[in-house]
Protein backbone atom coordinates (compact mmCIF):
# COMPACT_ATOMS: atom_id res chain seq x y z
CA UNK A 1 0.00 0.00 0.00
CA UNK A 2 1.24 3.42 -0.68
CA UNK A 3 2.05 6.05 1.77
CA UNK A 4 1.45 9.80 1.03
CA UNK A 5 2.86 12.65 3.63
CA UNK A 6 1.09 15.73 3.68
CA UNK A 7 1.60 18.84 6.89
CA UNK A 8 -1.93 18.60 6.79
CA UNK A 9 -5.34 15.70 5.87
CA UNK A 10 -8.74 17.55 5.70
CA UNK A 11 -11.60 15.15 5.95
CA UNK A 12 -15.10 16.50 4.87
CA UNK A 13 -15.70 18.59 1.67
CA UNK A 14 -18.47 20.40 2.66
CA UNK A 15 -18.10 24.24 3.33
CA UNK A 16 -16.03 23.89 5.94
CA UNK A 17 -13.42 21.27 4.50
CA UNK A 18 -13.39 23.38 0.87
CA UNK A 19 -12.60 26.70 2.86
CA UNK A 20 -10.14 25.33 5.09
CA UNK A 21 -8.46 23.75 2.02
CA UNK A 22 -8.66 27.02 0.07
CA UNK A 23 -6.83 29.34 3.04
CA UNK A 24 -4.45 26.70 3.41
CA UNK A 25 -3.43 27.45 -0.25
CA UNK A 26 -3.22 30.67 0.00
CA UNK A 27 -1.13 30.37 3.37
CA UNK A 28 1.14 28.00 1.53
CA UNK A 29 0.27 24.49 3.32
CA UNK A 30 0.66 21.65 1.38
CA UNK A 31 -2.71 19.24 2.44
CA UNK A 32 -4.96 16.77 1.08
CA UNK A 33 -8.93 16.79 1.18
CA UNK A 34 -10.82 13.39 1.43
CA UNK A 35 -14.63 13.47 1.02
CA UNK A 36 -16.50 9.99 0.64
CA UNK A 37 -19.51 11.73 -2.02
CA UNK A 38 -18.92 11.84 -5.12
CA UNK A 39 -20.37 15.28 -5.28
CA UNK A 40 -20.83 18.25 -3.57
CA UNK A 41 -24.61 18.96 -1.90
CA UNK A 42 -27.40 18.01 -3.76
CA UNK A 43 -29.64 19.85 -0.79
CA UNK A 44 -30.34 23.45 -0.68
CA UNK A 45 -29.51 22.92 3.38
CA UNK A 46 -27.94 26.62 4.63
CA UNK A 47 -27.89 29.02 1.94
CA UNK A 48 -27.62 32.52 4.38
CA UNK A 49 -24.13 33.96 4.15
CA UNK A 50 -23.37 36.50 6.55
CA UNK A 51 -21.01 39.69 6.86
CA UNK A 52 -18.95 38.27 8.29
CA UNK A 53 -18.11 35.26 6.34
CA UNK A 54 -18.39 37.33 2.69
CA UNK A 55 -15.74 39.26 4.47
CA UNK A 56 -13.97 36.17 4.45
CA UNK A 57 -14.65 35.27 1.10
CA UNK A 58 -13.73 38.49 -0.19
CA UNK A 59 -10.20 38.14 1.85
CA UNK A 60 -9.37 34.99 -0.27
CA UNK A 61 -10.68 36.39 -3.53
CA UNK A 62 -14.35 34.03 -3.73
CA UNK A 63 -16.77 36.53 -3.12
CA UNK A 64 -17.06 37.65 -6.32
CA UNK A 65 -18.09 34.46 -7.57
CA UNK A 66 -20.19 33.93 -4.97
CA UNK A 67 -21.73 37.06 -5.27
CA UNK A 68 -22.38 36.51 -8.98
CA UNK A 69 -24.59 33.83 -8.18
CA UNK A 70 -26.22 35.00 -5.12
CA UNK A 71 -28.97 37.00 -4.20
CA UNK A 72 -28.39 40.98 -4.54
CA UNK A 73 -29.73 42.36 -0.88
CA UNK A 74 -32.55 43.84 -2.77
CA UNK A 75 -33.90 40.48 -3.25
CA UNK A 76 -33.30 39.35 0.18
CA UNK A 77 -34.34 42.58 2.24
CA UNK A 78 -37.36 41.09 3.94
CA UNK A 79 -39.25 38.70 5.96
CA UNK A 80 -42.50 37.99 5.65
CA UNK A 81 -45.68 36.98 8.07
CA UNK A 82 -48.97 35.88 5.88
CA UNK A 83 -52.07 33.82 5.89
CA UNK A 84 -51.58 32.48 2.26
CA UNK A 85 -49.26 33.33 -0.92
CA UNK A 86 -52.64 33.72 -3.20
CA UNK A 87 -56.34 33.47 -3.32
CA UNK A 88 -58.98 35.88 -2.78
CA UNK A 89 -60.99 34.74 -0.26
CA UNK A 90 -61.72 36.89 3.03
CA UNK A 91 -58.36 35.34 5.07
CA UNK A 92 -56.25 34.66 2.02
CA UNK A 93 -53.22 36.47 0.87
CA UNK A 94 -53.70 38.47 4.28
CA UNK A 95 -50.06 39.91 5.45
CA UNK A 96 -49.68 39.88 9.32
CA UNK A 97 -46.06 41.52 9.44
CA UNK A 98 -43.41 42.63 7.29
CA UNK A 99 -39.56 42.77 9.05
CA UNK A 100 -35.90 44.25 7.17
CA UNK A 101 -33.64 41.32 7.07
CA UNK A 102 -30.54 40.07 6.84
CA UNK A 103 -28.82 43.75 6.12
CA UNK A 104 -31.83 44.69 3.57
CA UNK A 105 -34.34 47.44 3.52
CA UNK A 106 -33.62 50.48 6.80
CA UNK A 107 -30.67 48.20 8.37
CA UNK A 108 -28.46 48.69 4.75
CA UNK A 109 -26.98 51.91 6.17
CA UNK A 110 -25.79 50.89 9.28
CA UNK A 111 -24.07 47.49 7.26
CA UNK A 112 -22.56 49.13 4.95
CA UNK A 113 -21.02 51.82 7.71
CA UNK A 114 -20.09 48.25 9.43
CA UNK A 115 -18.46 46.22 6.51
CA UNK A 116 -16.71 46.61 2.98
CA UNK A 117 -19.67 44.05 1.58
CA UNK A 118 -23.30 42.87 2.54
CA UNK A 119 -24.16 39.41 3.58
CA UNK A 120 -25.67 37.67 0.30
CA UNK A 121 -28.07 34.06 -0.08
CA UNK A 122 -26.93 31.42 -1.83
CA UNK A 123 -28.21 27.56 -1.00
CA UNK A 124 -25.72 24.84 -0.63
CA UNK A 125 -25.55 22.83 -3.51
CA UNK A 126 -24.41 26.23 -5.84
CA UNK A 127 -22.44 27.71 -2.98
CA UNK A 128 -20.23 24.10 -2.91
CA UNK A 129 -19.70 24.04 -6.40
CA UNK A 130 -17.76 27.28 -6.03
CA UNK A 131 -16.16 26.14 -3.27
CA UNK A 132 -14.64 23.42 -4.31
CA UNK A 133 -13.77 25.28 -8.20
CA UNK A 134 -11.05 27.47 -5.64
CA UNK A 135 -10.06 24.45 -3.93
CA UNK A 136 -9.25 22.13 -6.83
CA UNK A 137 -7.65 25.49 -8.52
CA UNK A 138 -5.58 26.60 -5.95
CA UNK A 139 -4.38 22.65 -4.67
CA UNK A 140 -4.21 20.57 -8.07
CA UNK A 141 -5.07 16.53 -7.14
CA UNK A 142 -5.16 17.25 -3.70
CA UNK A 143 -9.07 17.95 -3.90
CA UNK A 144 -10.50 14.38 -3.56
CA UNK A 145 -14.20 12.94 -3.85
CA UNK A 146 -15.40 10.16 -3.80
CA UNK A 147 -12.47 9.00 -1.12
CA UNK A 148 -13.04 7.69 2.57
CA UNK A 149 -10.91 7.68 5.43
CA UNK A 150 -11.67 4.31 6.99
CA UNK A 151 -9.32 4.14 9.54
CA UNK A 152 -7.24 7.04 11.53
CA UNK A 153 -4.61 6.61 14.22
CA UNK A 154 -2.65 9.17 16.12
CA UNK A 155 0.76 9.06 17.25
CA UNK A 156 3.34 11.21 19.08
CA UNK A 157 4.30 12.50 15.85
CA UNK A 158 1.48 12.69 13.58
CA UNK A 159 -1.32 11.21 12.49
CA UNK A 160 -1.93 8.07 9.87
CA UNK A 161 -5.14 7.25 8.13
CA UNK A 162 -6.18 5.39 5.28
CA UNK A 163 -8.55 5.94 2.37
CA UNK A 164 -10.10 3.71 -0.07
CA UNK A 165 -10.80 5.09 -3.16
CA UNK A 166 -14.43 4.43 -3.56
CA UNK A 167 -13.97 4.15 -7.55
CA UNK A 168 -11.30 1.90 -7.62
CA UNK A 169 -11.57 -0.15 -4.36
CA UNK A 170 -7.58 1.01 -4.01
CA UNK A 171 -6.48 2.16 -0.47
CA UNK A 172 -3.66 4.23 0.24
CA UNK A 173 -2.19 5.51 3.79
CA UNK A 174 -1.81 9.23 4.42
CA UNK A 175 0.50 10.38 6.73
CA UNK A 176 -0.17 13.90 8.71
CA UNK A 177 1.10 16.72 11.41
CA UNK A 178 -2.42 17.46 11.72
CA UNK A 179 -5.77 16.36 11.01
CA UNK A 180 -9.04 18.84 10.49
CA UNK A 181 -12.15 17.00 10.53
CA UNK A 182 -14.72 18.72 8.54
CA UNK A 183 -16.89 15.06 8.06
CA UNK A 184 -20.27 16.28 10.29
CA UNK A 185 -18.99 14.61 13.14
CA UNK A 186 -19.44 11.16 11.24
CA UNK A 187 -16.25 9.50 12.07
CA UNK A 188 -13.47 11.19 13.26
CA UNK A 189 -15.30 12.75 16.49
CA UNK A 190 -16.30 9.06 17.55
CA UNK A 191 -12.61 8.05 16.83
CA UNK A 192 -11.00 10.46 19.23
CA UNK A 193 -14.04 10.08 22.44
CA UNK A 194 -15.54 13.38 20.94
CA UNK A 195 -19.16 13.60 22.28
CA UNK A 196 -21.93 15.88 21.56
CA UNK A 197 -23.36 18.27 24.25
CA UNK A 198 -26.62 19.54 24.46
CA UNK A 199 -30.32 19.03 23.01
CA UNK A 200 -31.02 17.04 20.00
CA UNK A 201 -33.80 15.60 18.74
CA UNK A 202 -36.44 18.95 19.30
CA UNK A 203 -38.31 19.37 16.40
CA UNK A 204 -38.11 16.93 13.10
CA UNK A 205 -38.11 18.82 10.12
CA UNK A 206 -39.57 18.05 6.60
CA UNK A 207 -37.87 20.19 3.88
CA UNK A 208 -39.43 20.10 0.49
CA UNK A 209 -37.02 21.38 -2.55
CA UNK A 210 -39.63 22.32 -5.24
CA UNK A 211 -40.06 24.14 -8.35
CA UNK A 212 -42.47 26.23 -9.16
CA UNK A 213 -43.77 29.81 -10.97
CA UNK A 214 -45.11 31.99 -8.16
CA UNK A 215 -44.27 35.03 -9.32
CA UNK A 216 -47.67 35.97 -10.01
CA UNK A 217 -47.85 36.27 -6.13
CA UNK A 218 -43.81 36.62 -4.36
CA UNK A 219 -42.48 40.17 -3.36
CA UNK A 220 -39.27 41.06 -5.01
CA UNK A 221 -38.04 41.65 -1.45
CA UNK A 222 -38.63 38.76 0.05
CA UNK A 223 -36.60 36.08 0.90
CA UNK A 224 -38.57 34.00 3.43
CA UNK A 225 -42.20 33.76 4.06
CA UNK A 226 -43.83 32.18 7.03
CA UNK A 227 -47.45 31.26 6.30
CA UNK A 228 -49.93 30.83 9.16
CA UNK A 229 -53.00 28.96 7.45
CA UNK A 230 -56.38 30.33 9.06
CA UNK A 231 -58.37 27.09 7.39
CA UNK A 232 -56.28 24.44 8.59
CA UNK A 233 -58.25 23.82 11.23
CA UNK A 234 -56.15 24.05 14.70
CA UNK A 235 -52.47 25.28 15.44
CA UNK A 236 -49.29 24.33 14.66
CA UNK A 237 -50.84 25.20 10.96
CA UNK A 238 -48.33 26.78 9.05
CA UNK A 239 -44.66 26.15 7.58
CA UNK A 240 -41.77 28.74 6.06
CA UNK A 241 -40.82 29.34 2.48
CA UNK A 242 -37.38 30.62 1.04
CA UNK A 243 -36.50 31.49 -2.51
CA UNK A 244 -33.51 29.39 -3.49
CA UNK A 245 -32.81 31.10 -7.22
CA UNK A 246 -31.47 30.58 -9.00
CA UNK A 247 -32.70 33.61 -10.68
CA UNK A 248 -33.75 36.26 -7.64
CA UNK A 249 -37.00 37.66 -6.39
CA UNK A 250 -40.63 36.83 -7.81
CA UNK A 251 -38.86 34.89 -10.71
CA UNK A 252 -36.90 32.34 -8.15
CA UNK A 253 -37.46 29.03 -10.18
CA UNK A 254 -36.74 26.73 -6.54
CA UNK A 255 -37.83 27.14 -3.47
CA UNK A 256 -37.48 25.17 -0.19
CA UNK A 257 -40.44 24.28 1.84
CA UNK A 258 -39.74 23.84 5.61
CA UNK A 259 -42.70 22.04 7.93
CA UNK A 260 -42.05 21.13 11.39
CA UNK A 261 -43.28 18.10 13.19
CA UNK A 262 -42.88 17.34 16.81
CA UNK A 263 -41.24 13.84 17.66
CA UNK A 264 -44.24 12.23 18.22
CA UNK A 265 -45.89 13.69 15.13
CA UNK A 266 -46.11 11.61 12.16
CA UNK A 267 -44.02 13.41 9.87
CA UNK A 268 -44.02 10.76 6.81
CA UNK A 269 -45.20 12.88 4.43
CA UNK A 270 -44.28 11.54 0.48
CA UNK A 271 -44.56 13.43 -2.85
CA UNK A 272 -48.30 13.35 -3.20
CA UNK A 273 -49.03 14.39 0.33
CA UNK A 274 -46.19 17.04 0.57
CA UNK A 275 -47.58 18.70 -2.77
CA UNK A 276 -50.87 18.81 -1.65
CA UNK A 277 -50.04 20.06 1.78
CA UNK A 278 -47.99 23.31 0.34
CA UNK A 279 -50.95 23.80 -2.29
CA UNK A 280 -53.35 24.36 0.36
CA UNK A 281 -50.80 26.42 2.62
CA UNK A 282 -50.10 28.69 0.13
CA UNK A 283 -53.76 28.88 -1.92
CA UNK A 284 -52.13 28.56 -5.04
CA UNK A 285 -54.64 26.36 -6.83
CA UNK A 286 -53.70 23.29 -9.17
CA UNK A 287 -50.25 25.64 -10.64
CA UNK A 288 -47.61 22.77 -11.57
CA UNK A 289 -45.24 22.03 -8.54
CA UNK A 290 -42.72 19.50 -9.32
CA UNK A 291 -40.96 18.69 -5.93
CA UNK A 292 -37.18 17.57 -6.87
CA UNK A 293 -36.29 15.77 -3.52
CA UNK A 294 -37.70 15.09 0.30
CA UNK A 295 -35.57 15.47 3.04
CA UNK A 296 -35.97 15.23 6.92
CA UNK A 297 -33.82 15.72 9.23
CA UNK A 298 -34.06 16.60 13.56
CA UNK A 299 -33.28 20.20 14.68
CA UNK A 300 -30.33 19.93 17.65
CA UNK A 301 -28.41 22.52 19.53
CA UNK A 302 -25.07 20.46 20.40
CA UNK A 303 -21.71 21.71 20.92
CA UNK A 304 -18.67 19.18 21.01
CA UNK A 305 -17.04 18.39 24.82
CA UNK A 306 -13.67 18.55 23.27
CA UNK A 307 -12.45 21.22 19.48
CA UNK A 308 -9.05 19.47 19.73
CA UNK A 309 -7.26 16.05 20.71
CA UNK A 310 -3.57 16.77 20.71
CA UNK A 311 -3.08 16.68 16.44
CA UNK A 312 -6.99 16.12 14.86
CA UNK A 313 -9.17 19.21 15.27
CA UNK A 314 -12.60 19.59 14.45
CA UNK A 315 -14.52 22.03 12.63
CA UNK A 316 -18.15 22.90 11.46
CA UNK A 317 -20.94 20.35 12.23
CA UNK A 318 -17.94 18.12 13.71
CA UNK A 319 -18.04 21.21 16.52
CA UNK A 320 -21.04 22.42 16.72
CA UNK A 321 -24.64 21.44 15.78
CA UNK A 322 -27.74 24.38 15.04
CA UNK A 323 -31.28 24.69 14.88
CA UNK A 324 -31.51 26.57 11.34
CA UNK A 325 -32.58 30.20 12.92
CA UNK A 326 -30.64 32.82 12.74
CA UNK A 327 -28.40 30.83 10.29
CA UNK A 328 -25.75 30.56 11.98
CA UNK A 329 -24.55 27.05 11.20
CA UNK A 330 -22.63 27.50 7.73
CA UNK A 331 -21.61 30.78 8.56
CA UNK A 332 -19.54 29.47 11.90
CA UNK A 333 -18.03 26.56 10.19
CA UNK A 334 -16.56 28.77 7.94
CA UNK A 335 -15.31 31.16 10.50
CA UNK A 336 -13.76 27.94 12.66
CA UNK A 337 -11.66 27.17 9.35
CA UNK A 338 -10.67 30.63 8.80
CA UNK A 339 -9.54 30.74 12.53
CA UNK A 340 -7.42 27.51 12.52
CA UNK A 341 -5.76 27.75 9.00
CA UNK A 342 -3.58 30.77 9.84
CA UNK A 343 -2.64 29.01 13.06
CA UNK A 344 -1.79 25.44 11.26
CA UNK A 345 0.43 27.67 8.56
CA UNK A 346 2.09 29.30 11.53
CA UNK A 347 3.44 26.36 12.87
CA UNK A 348 3.21 24.25 9.62
CA UNK A 349 6.14 27.26 8.37
CA UNK A 350 7.91 27.31 11.93
CA UNK A 351 7.02 30.64 12.81
CA UNK A 352 4.98 29.92 16.23
CA UNK A 353 4.97 27.25 18.46
CA UNK A 354 2.76 24.01 18.22
CA UNK A 355 1.22 25.30 21.35
CA UNK A 356 -0.43 28.05 19.36
CA UNK A 357 -2.89 25.20 18.01
CA UNK A 358 -4.25 25.14 21.63
CA UNK A 359 -5.87 28.77 20.55
CA UNK A 360 -8.20 27.66 18.41
CA UNK A 361 -10.38 25.27 20.96
CA UNK A 362 -10.01 28.44 23.76
CA UNK A 363 -11.26 30.51 20.93
CA UNK A 364 -13.78 28.92 18.75
CA UNK A 365 -15.68 26.84 21.22
CA UNK A 366 -16.77 29.63 23.11
CA UNK A 367 -17.81 31.15 19.91
CA UNK A 368 -19.59 27.63 18.81
CA UNK A 369 -21.61 27.13 22.28
CA UNK A 370 -22.82 31.57 22.05
CA UNK A 371 -24.53 30.81 18.63
CA UNK A 372 -25.96 27.34 19.55
CA UNK A 373 -27.46 28.56 22.46
CA UNK A 374 -28.80 32.07 20.27
CA UNK A 375 -29.75 29.72 17.24
CA UNK A 376 -32.00 27.62 19.89
CA UNK A 377 -33.52 30.56 21.28
CA UNK A 378 -34.35 32.41 18.32
CA UNK A 379 -36.34 28.85 17.42
CA UNK A 380 -38.05 28.81 20.83
CA UNK A 381 -38.87 32.42 20.08
CA UNK A 382 -41.34 32.02 17.25
CA UNK A 383 -43.70 30.43 19.53
CA UNK A 384 -43.92 33.87 21.23
CA UNK A 385 -44.91 34.96 17.66
CA UNK A 386 -47.46 32.30 17.63
CA UNK A 387 -49.07 33.75 21.04
CA UNK A 388 -48.90 36.61 19.65
CA UNK A 389 -51.16 36.10 16.82
CA UNK A 390 -53.75 34.48 19.93
CA UNK A 391 -52.89 30.65 18.54
CA UNK A 392 -53.23 28.23 21.50
CA UNK A 393 -50.24 25.86 21.82
CA UNK A 394 -53.19 22.77 21.90
CA UNK A 395 -55.49 21.54 19.60
CA UNK A 396 -58.59 24.11 19.54
CA UNK A 397 -61.76 23.83 17.27
CA UNK A 398 -61.75 24.80 13.86
CA UNK A 399 -64.43 27.65 14.31
CA UNK A 400 -62.03 28.73 17.28
CA UNK A 401 -58.91 28.60 15.28
CA UNK A 402 -60.72 30.54 12.00
CA UNK A 403 -62.42 33.34 14.45
CA UNK A 404 -59.19 34.07 16.20
CA UNK A 405 -57.67 35.07 12.16
CA UNK A 406 -60.97 36.96 11.58
CA UNK A 407 -60.78 39.09 15.14
CA UNK A 408 -56.99 39.77 13.71
CA UNK A 409 -58.00 41.24 10.45
CA UNK A 410 -61.33 42.83 11.58
CA UNK A 411 -61.92 46.73 11.57
CA UNK A 412 -62.83 47.00 15.42
CA UNK A 413 -60.97 48.34 18.53
CA UNK A 414 -60.37 44.49 19.05
CA UNK A 415 -58.43 43.56 15.72
CA UNK A 416 -56.49 46.76 16.21
CA UNK A 417 -55.31 45.64 19.92
CA UNK A 418 -54.49 42.22 18.71
CA UNK A 419 -52.13 43.62 15.76
CA UNK A 420 -50.77 45.88 17.92
CA UNK A 421 -49.95 43.20 20.40
CA UNK A 422 -48.73 40.82 17.03
CA UNK A 423 -46.58 43.30 16.12
CA UNK A 424 -44.97 43.99 19.62
CA UNK A 425 -44.21 39.95 19.59
CA UNK A 426 -42.71 39.55 16.22
CA UNK A 427 -40.65 42.47 16.53
CA UNK A 428 -38.66 40.24 18.96
CA UNK A 429 -37.71 37.75 16.32
CA UNK A 430 -35.23 40.49 15.05
CA UNK A 431 -32.81 38.37 17.19
CA UNK A 432 -32.71 35.72 14.39
CA UNK A 433 -33.15 38.44 11.40
CA UNK A 434 -31.22 41.55 12.14
CA UNK A 435 -28.48 39.61 14.45
CA UNK A 436 -25.65 42.06 13.42
CA UNK A 437 -23.82 41.69 16.92
CA UNK A 438 -24.34 37.99 16.75
CA UNK A 439 -22.66 37.98 13.18
CA UNK A 440 -19.70 40.49 13.30
CA UNK A 441 -19.37 40.78 16.83
CA UNK A 442 -18.08 37.98 18.35
CA UNK A 443 -14.74 38.11 19.55
CA UNK A 444 -11.99 36.16 21.91
CA UNK A 445 -11.48 37.00 25.50
CA UNK A 446 -8.20 34.74 26.02
CA UNK A 447 -6.36 32.54 23.34
CA UNK A 448 -3.75 34.02 20.71
CA UNK A 449 -4.45 37.47 22.01
CA UNK A 450 -2.99 40.15 24.86
CA UNK A 451 -5.66 41.48 26.45
CA UNK A 452 -4.88 45.02 27.53
CA UNK A 453 -7.45 45.24 30.87
CA UNK A 454 -10.20 47.16 28.95
CA UNK A 455 -13.65 45.92 28.91
CA UNK A 456 -15.50 44.71 25.76
CA UNK A 457 -18.10 47.25 24.80
CA UNK A 458 -21.87 46.19 26.67
CA UNK A 459 -23.27 43.82 24.16
CA UNK A 460 -27.03 44.23 22.89
CA UNK A 461 -29.20 41.75 24.38
CA UNK A 462 -31.73 41.33 21.25
CA UNK A 463 -28.00 40.73 18.95
CA UNK A 464 -28.52 43.21 16.62
CA UNK A 465 -26.74 46.32 17.23
CA UNK A 466 -22.77 46.07 16.75
CA UNK A 467 -20.09 48.41 18.40
CA UNK A 468 -17.03 48.71 16.70
CA UNK A 469 -13.55 48.19 18.74
CA UNK A 470 -10.30 47.66 18.17
CA UNK A 471 -10.01 46.14 21.62
CA UNK A 472 -7.63 42.74 21.36
CA UNK A 473 -9.48 39.50 20.54
CA UNK A 474 -12.40 41.91 18.78
CA UNK A 475 -12.74 41.47 14.79
CA UNK A 476 -10.58 44.52 13.18
CA UNK A 477 -13.63 47.75 12.78
CA UNK A 478 -14.33 48.34 9.18
CA UNK A 479 -12.70 51.30 7.81
CA UNK A 480 -12.19 52.64 4.11
CA UNK A 481 -8.52 54.05 2.84
CA UNK A 482 -6.51 55.47 0.83
CA UNK A 483 -3.36 55.15 -0.60
CA UNK A 484 -1.03 55.50 -4.04
CA UNK A 485 -3.07 52.51 -5.10
CA UNK A 486 -6.66 53.70 -4.78
CA UNK A 487 -8.94 52.73 -2.07
CA UNK A 488 -8.64 49.81 0.39
CA UNK A 489 -10.85 48.90 2.78
CA UNK A 490 -8.86 48.32 6.55
CA UNK A 491 -9.46 43.87 6.28
CA UNK A 492 -7.61 44.15 2.97
CA UNK A 493 -4.41 45.24 4.90
CA UNK A 494 -3.62 41.32 6.28
CA UNK A 495 -4.07 40.13 2.79
CA UNK A 496 -4.06 36.22 2.12
CA UNK A 497 -0.45 35.50 2.78
CA UNK A 498 -0.93 35.02 6.48
CA UNK A 499 0.80 38.37 7.13
CA UNK A 500 -0.11 40.14 10.43
CA UNK A 501 -0.08 44.36 10.09
CA UNK A 502 0.68 46.46 12.39
CA UNK A 503 -1.58 49.58 12.28
CA UNK A 504 -0.48 53.03 13.48
CA UNK A 505 -1.55 56.94 13.39
CA UNK A 506 0.40 59.27 11.78
CA UNK A 507 3.22 59.87 14.74
CA UNK A 508 4.15 56.30 13.48
CA UNK A 509 8.36 57.10 13.33
CA UNK A 510 8.87 54.92 16.64
CA UNK A 511 6.92 51.67 15.07
CA UNK A 512 9.07 51.64 11.91
CA UNK A 513 11.97 50.17 13.66
CA UNK A 514 9.57 48.14 16.09
CA UNK A 515 7.94 46.31 13.10
CA UNK A 516 11.16 45.44 11.17
CA UNK A 517 12.76 44.08 14.59
CA UNK A 518 9.55 42.10 15.78
CA UNK A 519 9.51 40.64 12.10
CA UNK A 520 13.14 39.98 11.88
CA UNK A 521 13.15 38.05 14.82
CA UNK A 522 10.18 35.99 14.69
CA UNK A 523 10.57 35.14 10.63
CA UNK A 524 6.97 36.73 9.44
CA UNK A 525 5.64 39.25 7.63
CA UNK A 526 3.89 42.16 9.33
CA UNK A 527 2.81 45.02 6.82
CA UNK A 528 3.19 48.31 8.79
CA UNK A 529 0.23 50.70 7.92
CA UNK A 530 0.37 54.06 8.99
CA UNK A 531 -2.83 56.25 8.26
CA UNK A 532 -2.39 59.50 8.08
CA UNK A 533 0.99 59.62 6.06
CA UNK A 534 0.65 55.57 3.58
CA UNK A 535 -2.73 55.43 4.20
CA UNK A 536 -5.62 58.55 3.94
CA UNK A 537 -9.15 57.98 6.45
CA UNK A 538 -11.05 58.52 3.77
CA UNK A 539 -14.09 59.47 5.59
CA UNK A 540 -13.26 60.04 9.14
CA UNK A 541 -14.68 56.13 10.05
CA UNK A 542 -11.36 55.04 11.24
CA UNK A 543 -10.83 58.09 13.15
CA UNK A 544 -14.09 57.03 15.16
CA UNK A 545 -13.32 53.56 15.39
CA UNK A 546 -9.54 53.37 16.04
CA UNK A 547 -9.52 54.36 20.20
CA UNK A 548 -5.83 55.43 19.99
CA UNK A 549 -4.00 58.10 19.91
CA UNK A 550 -2.09 59.31 16.61
CA UNK A 551 1.07 57.49 18.83
CA UNK A 552 0.00 54.18 19.18
CA UNK A 553 -0.61 50.87 17.12
CA UNK A 554 -2.68 48.10 17.13
CA UNK A 555 -1.78 44.53 15.46
CA UNK A 556 -4.24 42.64 13.61
CA UNK A 557 -3.70 39.08 12.94
CA UNK A 558 -4.18 37.75 9.24
CA UNK A 559 -7.84 36.50 10.41
CA UNK A 560 -8.58 40.21 10.95
CA UNK A 561 -8.87 39.79 14.63
CA UNK A 562 -7.02 42.30 16.96
CA UNK A 563 -4.19 40.74 18.77
CA UNK A 564 -2.69 43.63 20.88
CA UNK A 565 -2.80 47.62 20.99
CA UNK A 566 -1.28 50.00 22.64
CA UNK A 567 -2.92 52.97 23.48
CA UNK A 568 -0.17 54.91 22.81
CA UNK A 569 3.46 54.64 22.30
CA UNK A 570 5.21 53.04 25.63
CA UNK A 571 8.81 53.78 26.57
CA UNK A 572 10.19 50.90 24.44
CA UNK A 573 8.00 50.28 21.75
CA UNK A 574 10.51 47.76 19.92
CA UNK A 575 10.25 45.55 23.00
CA UNK A 576 7.08 45.64 23.68
CA UNK A 577 5.75 44.62 20.23
CA UNK A 578 7.84 42.02 20.25
CA UNK A 579 6.72 40.72 23.23
CA UNK A 580 3.19 40.84 21.91
CA UNK A 581 4.02 38.69 18.98
CA UNK A 582 5.97 36.10 20.94
CA UNK A 583 2.87 35.87 22.99
CA UNK A 584 0.26 35.64 20.03
CA UNK A 585 2.74 33.25 18.66
CA UNK A 586 3.71 31.23 21.75
CA UNK A 587 6.62 31.90 21.48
Amino acid sequence: MSTMRVPVLIVGGGAAGLTMSTFLSSYKVDHLLVERHENTSILPKAHYLNQRTMEIFRQFDIADDVFAAGAPIENMSKVVWRTTLAGDGPLQSKTFYEMDAFGGGRLTEQYRRDGAVLPTNLPQLRLEPILLEHAEERAPGRVLFHHELTDVRQQSDGVRATIIDRGTGRSFDVEADYLVAADGGKTIGPAIGAQMLGASDLLNIVTAHLTADFSEWWDDRTLIAHFLNPEAGSYPSGGNMVAMGPTWGRHSEEWAFHFAFLPTDDSDLDESAMRAKIRELLGVGDIEITINRISHWSVQGTVVDKYQDDRVFLVGDAAHRHPPTTGLGMNTSIQDSHNLAWKLAAVVHGHADRSLLDTYATERQPVGMRVVDWALFTMQNHFVIDAGMGLMPFPVPPEMHRATFEMFFSDTPAGATRRARFAEAVETQRTEFQAHDLEIGFHYEAGAVVQDGTSAPQPDPMGTRYTPTTRPGHRLPHAWFENADGKIASHELTGADGRFVLITGADSAPWEEATRAAAAKFGIRIHHAAVGTDYKDTDGQWTKVREIADDGAILVRPDNHVAWRAMSVPTDPTADLIAAVGTVLHR
